[in-house]
């Protein structure tokens, strides 16, 4: 029989998930099961369905609705750099019955396709659950990340985009795999519709990469939550903004809070210098 580590290196190999079926055709009597439980080797999520200490949230959540981890969490265990949720994103088959669990606030998905107990959806396939869950923003951001990241590639962006609706396929197009955070693909998408000349990720002598240049002389930084007031980084990036106005650039600089929760003002400050001709010289700046 079994010992509880060995039932737990069992529930391992079959992927840190497993039903009671599966560990008893793995060698494992219910005792044993049983044992490993009482001994926190595995745990028992639902009725005949286990995993290992340390498993995620989200896939404890999954677990417990009898599907997979999907859409924007799927993204967001993936590594990807995801826009603020709430809730796990839960994929079950069509015709299964739900299991909410106490303080359940989960968002269920009923895909054509299987959803594989204790499985995530793949990159492309959350891509796409995004898009018709949480719309363009979220989609970009992720698909921005995603490419960032070189979690997918050629193939799977191919086919994100064949399973788009038609007049979404351009935000594919526009999008690209140098954006150093969704901080910045989040602005880049948002002025989009202003018909704005946005050069992204510049190099500008003296100064080194910024995040945008608009026109050629108004640079947009955008900090993420880790840039703190009085920070090593702060300081640089304050002497980085002198130097650059030593040659002729204006810049404005954009925090988390100030991009994610406060576009109003963000794009007020943007537009007020770009109304006042100030993203232009007469004598443009030459990039390198």
């Amino acid at each position: 029989m079994l010992i509880s580590s060995e039932v737990a290196a069992r529930c391992d190999m079959l992927g840190g998930v497993a039903r009671t079926g599966e560990l008893i055709a793995a060698g494992a009597s219910k005792h044993a099961i049983a044992v490993a439980v009482r001994e926190r080797m595995i745990e028992r999520v639902r009725e005949g369905v286990y995993c290992l200490p340390g498993t995620s949230q989200a896939s404890r959540s999954a677990l417990v609705h009898g599907g997979m981890v999907s859409c924007i969490s799927a993204a967001e265990a993936a590594g990807l750099w995801v826009i603020e949720h709430h809730g796990t994103h839960v994929a079950v088959a069509r015709q299964s019955r739900l299991h909410p669990h106490d303080g359940c606030a989960c968002t269920v998905h009923r895909p054509n396709g299987p959803a594989p107990l204790g499985r995530r959806s793949p990159v492309s396939r959350a891509l796409v659950e995004i898009l018709g869950c949480l719309g363009d923003e979220a989609f970009f951001i992720a698909l921005e990340s995603a490419m960032r990241l070189r979690k997918i590639d050629a193939a799977g962006l191919a086919r994100v985009r064949r399973r788009m609706p038609l007049g979404k396929r351009s935000l594919v197009d526009f999008a690209r795999g140098d954006a150093d955070s969704g901080l910045e693909s989040l602005l880049r998408f948002r002025l989009r519709r202003y018909g704005l000349d946005v050069a992204a990720q510049v190099d500008i002598p003296g100064v080194g990469r910024v995040d945008f240049v608009i026109g050629d002389r108004l640079v947009i930084e955008v900090d993420g939550r880790q840039n703190h007031e009085g920070s090593p980084r702060r300081h640089r990036d304050l002497e980085r903004d002198a130097v650059a106005a030593g040659l002729g650039f204006d810049t404005l600089r954009f925090d988390y809070a100030l991009v994610v929760h406060d576009w109003t003002t963000v794009l007020g400050a943007i537009l007020a210098k770009v109304d006042a001709e100030l993203h232009r010289t007469q004598s443009p700046v030459r990039f390198l």
